[in-house]
């Protein structure tokens, strides 16, 4: 039996070889849900939902729910227990990664490749960035600062005046280049430049 625990680090370097660049972030608030893991990939952002051996279905359509809303494509990675009726608890665009223990190690094996998440709420997608995040996307297009203005304000503006391509990619750049350690710093620095 295959938990949590035994599947994330594995997972992770499943990942790395089958993406040419990736970037993962653990345990991402999302609506009502929390993601288990969120790659950002150069083109996207894929929302992934491990379910262990151990885990139920419980609280799956919540979770289906808020992941359609935030992320491009999206897996679920299922241990032994799940395999045969996970597809039937997701839905046909979401991928499906399978997932056992293989003598020492667990063994990942794609029964389907994730397609284009029809659902996804762009308002939501771009809430993902901290502020200045979306205040370095407005630079970089070339766009007012709108300081004195809400994040919504903002989100509303790019999705006016930016491409969802070209947005997308811009998102991920972001993302990429997120850094935990200083964050509280650029936000501080944002908030005193804004009083100006």
């Amino acid at each position: 039996m295959l938990y949590d625990k035994d599947i994330r680090e594995p997972l992770f370097d499943f990942l790395e070889e089958r993406f040419e660049k990736i970037r993962i972030i653990e345990e991402k608030q999302m609506g009502r849900s929390r993601a288990d893991v969120v790659a950002v990939l150069p083109d996207g952002i894929c929302g992934i939902e491990i379910k262990s051996d151990a885990d139920t279905y419980a609280r799956l359509d919540r979770q289906v729910k808020d992941y359609d809303r935030y992320f491009d494509k999206n897996y679920i990675v299922a241990g032994t227990s799940h395999a045969l009726h996970v597809k039937e608890h997701v839905p046909d665009y979401w991928g499906i990664i399978t997932v056992e223990q293989d003598e020492d190690k667990p063994d990942f094996y794609v029964m389907r490749e994730a397609a284009a998440n029809p659902k996804v709420d762009w308002k939501r997608k771009l809430s993902l960035l901290w502020r200045p995040e979306l205040a370095h996307i407005q630079e970089v297009n070339r766009l007012p600062r709108y300081r004195e203005k809400s994040k919504n304000f903002v989100i509303e503006k790019l999705l006016l005046k930016v491409s969802k391509e070209k947005l997308s990619r811009q998102i991920s750049e972001e993302l990429f280049e997120r850094d935990y350690t200083t964050i509280a710093e650029e936000i501080g620095q944002y908030r005193k430049e804004k009083r100006k």
